[in-house]
């Protein structure tokens, strides 16, 4: 079984030469869990952080050992668990960048392969859907009026973001990304009103001219120093979702915060969004995304590259910015 591991602890954002491909045993089928083949995996920017024991305590994996952590949508080939027959489909977080996943009870979910095509369960259904659910119904909870400017707006997050708050009513939505490229999948693809290319000379007054009203709600994916030109413009008692800070995933140090000041001047009611919180109703925002995926009113564009020895590259594209849409890799065929 082919596996991708570190060649060495890392001390600064990973390129494709970090990584190796190794052979491994494959592993066994775990009491009450499942066995399966690794299908669709999901690469995604906060493992930037995980690699160098940086992300939620959570530690990062042994050089020459560990599979970089990965979630991925697999085909049952045994099982022990209750209800979960071979030729099932799963998803799980914790399934690693390898060909085979040995998932214990409790760390998969089951998956309907009617409700929408099983490569959406590693991004607009998967960990970046739910977050952008979450972040707008749960915490902002966007409804009809709300003006919505969205930062990293051509990501998997991102896109999902605008497209989410138009679905519940929002009257104008507004993204920032870096290059006519991601700005074009944004307003033609996802259908925001605009979007505003950070990278050119006078972007910022181009932002402003773009909301012809104070944003409502804004979400920020990257960074402090973006919410901050975002936050004098936003509306008085606006909302603001923190979600990604991915400057920070391989920075030494954190940049300054937010200005306190600001914050009180503009009522803004500031929230954290950590998508784990949101994990018990994944099944209820699953139901409700596919059906809005069948009407195609949700829309989602993937950055796909076939075979495992292809994810390091992948992987660096997607940690320098580079990557237009969803990171996914096809480890083996439906």
């Amino acid at each position: 079984m082919k596996q991708v591991v570190l060649k060495h602890i890392l001390t600064a954002r990973p390129c494709a030469h970090d990584f190796a491909v190794v052979e491994m045993d494959a592993p066994v089928c775990p009491g009450g869990g499942v066995l399966g083949r690794v299908v669709h995996l999901s690469l995604d920017p906060y493992v930037g952080s995980r690699l160098r024991g940086k992300h939620m305590g959570e530690p990062a994996p042994r050089p020459g050992v560990d599979p970089i952590p990965g979630a991925a949508v697999c085909q049952v080939v045994e099982s022990k668990a209750a209800g979960v027959k071979a030729g099932d489909w799963v998803h799980a977080m914790e399934v690693g960048w390898r060909e085979m996943a040995d998932l214990g009870p409790g760390s998969f979910r089951l998956l309907n392969p009617n409700a929408a095509p099983l490569a959406a369960h590693a991004g607009v259904l998967g960990m970046p859907g739910l977050t952008a659910w979450a972040g707008i119904t749960q915490l902002a909870k966007v409804g009809p009026g709300d003006v919505v400017l969205v930062d990293a707006a051509a990501g998997p997050v991102g896109g999902t973001v605008g497209q989410i708050a138009r679905i519940k009513g929002a009257k104008h939505i507004v993204g920032i990304a870096g290059g006519a490229e991601k700005c074009a999948l944004v307003t033609e693809t996802y259908g925001f009103d605009a979007c505003i290319d950070y990278k050119s000379d006078g972007w910022e007054q181009a932002l402003t001219e773009a909301l012809p009203e104070a944003p409502t709600v804004y979400f920020e994916n990257v960074s402090t120093d973006m919410a901050s030109k975002a936050l004098m413009r936003l509306a008085l008692y606006g909302r603001m979702v923190l979600c990604g800070l991915v400057d920070q995933y391989h920075a030494d140090q954190p940049p300054p915060g937010l200005n306190a000041g600001l914050i009180v001047g503009k009522r803004a009611h500031v929230m954290g969004l950590v998508v784990y919180d949101f994990y018990p109703v994944w099944d209820a925002f699953v139901k409700e995304a596919s059906a809005w995926i069948h009407a195609g009113s949700l829309i989602y564009h993937e950055d796909r590259v076939t075979g495992l020895d292809q994810a390091p590259a992948l992987f660096e594209r997607l940690v320098q910015g580079q990557n237009i849409g969803k990171a996914v890799v096809g480890v083996a065929p439906e």
